[in-house]
């Protein structure tokens, strides 16, 4: 049986994918709670701030490493980039 091989990225790269899947599960468990709480200004305003975080870290993540999203929600550079992203089981 071939052993599928583990991409090796920088420290960089596992620090930012860890900080975008903290603030992934932050904006569901804040988007589950403003769907009861509709009126939660403050609830609101850290989800807006923090969506707003993850974009900017998102876009900063996928300069260095590649797209995230695939169908249309990130650009690829020149040669289509996909190949060279880890698929989620390898990272």
């Amino acid at each position: 049986m071939n052993e599928v091989t583990k991409p090796h990225f920088d420290q960089e790269f596992y620090d930012m994918l860890e900080k975008l899947q903290a603030l992934d599960f932050t904006l569901v468990e804040l988007n589950l709670y403003l769907d009861t709480h509709p009126r939660d200004l403050a609830a609101l305003q850290q989800f807006n701030q923090l969506a707003l975080e993850r974009r900017h870290l998102a876009d900063h993540f996928q300069q260095l490493y590649g797209p995230l999203q695939n169908f249309g929600h990130s650009f690829s550079r020149y040669p289509w980039e996909w190949v060279n992203v880890p698929w989620p089981w390898q990272v």
